[in-house]
């Protein structure tokens, strides 16, 4: 009995090389996780300044919360593993649930103190977070170039080689 790998499949039909953009991967060691604020990890995996688009990875601890805040665009996510919530609202994300965020929604990110791992979730988010103090005013604007300069600025802070970041 020949236990040898078995051929790859052949593609449906060929695609001309010259021109066409390549798919661009990072493996999951490429992109280190730094600390963005107290109990959670940030991993930015890609940036487009002129669209706004940040796709980033974040880690949180139990009972981390990040600030208020309010999109400027819509937003995408999928829970990897634990738990996460907003505590404006009563559905909780758990492992495998995706989210959709509409721009201009308003909501206080929270990992519930119970949890017994650390949340891990994927964002895709189009636009700035307009981080917001206790009377609603806007105390800090995040957006893609933001979030990469502080993703970079905290990888050479740990003496870590420029990261890949795709778009950067």
């Amino acid at each position: 009995m020949d236990m040898s790998t078995p051929p790859l499949p052949k593609p449906t039909f060929s695609v001309p090389v010259e021109g066409t953009p390549a798919a661009l991967h990072r493996g999951e060691t490429e992109l280190p996780f730094v600390e963005f604020e107290p109990g959670i990890e940030m991993q930015v995996l890609q940036v487009d300044i002129p669209t706004g688009l940040w796709v980033i990875r974040m880690r949180l601890q139990p009972g981390a919360t990040l600030p208020t805040h309010r999109h400027g665009g819509e937003v995408f996510a999928f829970t990897l593993k634990g738990a996460w919530k907003y505590l404006e609202y009563p559905e909780v994300n758990t492992a495998g649930s995706y989210l959709y965020e509409p721009a201009g929604s308003i909501h206080t990110l929270h990992a519930p103190a119970s949890n017994t791992e650390v949340t891990d979730v994927w964002f895709a988010i189009r636009g700035p977070n307009l981080n917001l103090d206790e009377h609603g005013n806007v105390s800090l604007i995040l957006d893609a170039g933001l979030v990469l300069k502080v993703y970079l600025s905290r990888c050479k802070k740990l003496g870590l080689s420029r990261p890949a970041v795709i778009g950067a």
